[in-house]
């Protein structure tokens, strides 16, 4: 994902509404807590493989392991392949029914395949391991996937693939999202896309592109939940991340991401930066706000 601007609004956003925040429906219980430690493990699993480069064996290693997980976790998994700009891409899908209207929890799964941002040159030829940009949004899915109700059949979970490869020779961003996209038969409710969610010092604000009144849901929630020192009511970047490609078609989406990572596109973004406790703050933001009838 690319920032495609880093103007610092200073004023701050004012908190939304209560009537539009508030919860519409009754909490369904849910069947096991998010497990910071579990979803933690998710991203020490996925860098054990390697980086996530398309088409390598780790790729096809998290492939396997995200499709595993979800079944064992009770979902339906469909791979949907395609050819993006000449590209093989494999986006991962998972639901509980064929709802005309889901809500879609997306990340992306794959790793950039260059270190371009690393400020050793020398190591600018080598791939990005990926523990944040990339890891982090696929345990919280993965957690998430665990302990939603099962009663909850409007969820859809997609794992995106070759999120990362823009501005290298041949390739460009957003690859498997825009496949995903062109694709839909249906018309989702709302996109949340989670991305670079894992890092020890959490500081997610508000992403300018994103559609506002899913943004202070979210945030509403996050604060409701004591969680607004990490969900901060500012705006700060605009990102063309896979969240771009449902606001292209004209669909509610946002895009949930800490771009103050210092290690981004660099070969240190490494399982070492990963706290359990930022996993637990996203999962479960998401969580109260699915439960609220979102």
């Amino acid at each position: 994902m690319k920032k495609l601007s880093l103007l610092l609004i200073p004023l701050l956003l004012a908190i939304c509404g209560l009537s539009s925040c508030q919860a519409q429906t009754q909490t369904p219980a849910m069947s096991q807590e998010f497990d910071a430690q579990r979803a933690y493990q998710d991203v020490a699993n996925q860098m054990q493989f390697g980086p996530r480069v398309p088409s390598s064996p780790a790729h096809q290693a998290a492939v396997g392991y995200i499709h595993d997980e979800l079944q064992k976790a009770g979902w339906q998994v469909e791979i949907q392949k395609s050819t993006v700009e000449g590209h093989p891409v494999e986006n991962i899908l998972a639901k509980r029914s064929d709802t005309n209207s889901p809500i879609i929890l997306g990340a992306h799964y794959d790793s950039r395949m260059l270190a371009d941002q690393d400020p050793n040159p020398a190591l600018r030829i080598q791939p990005v391991p990926g523990a944040d940009d990339g890891a982090s949004g696929v345990a919280v899915l993965l957690e998430i996937a665990r302990v939603l109700p099962s009663d909850e059949k409007g969820v859809w979970l997609v794992f995106f693939d070759s999120e990362d490869q823009g501005e290298i020779d041949g390739w460009d961003w957003l690859l498997g999202s825009t496949a995903f996209a062109d694709s839909l038969k249906v018309t989702p409710k709302a996109v949340v896309v989670i991305d670079m969610i894992g890092d020890a010092d959490l500081n997610i604000y508000r992403e300018i592109s994103s559609t506002k009144a899913l943004t202070d849901q979210i945030w509403q929630t996050a604060a409701d939940l004591g969680y607004a020192g990490q969900f901060i009511d500012q705006e700060k970047y605009s990102m063309l991340d896979d969240q771009t490609s449902f606001l292209n078609k004209g669909l509610p989406a946002v895009d949930i991401i800490d771009f103050d990572y210092p290690y981004w596109h660099t070969t240190s973004d490494t399982l070492d930066k990963i706290s359990a406790d930022s996993l637990e703050i996203v999962g479960k933001t998401l969580l109260a706000w699915l439960a609220k009838g979102a």
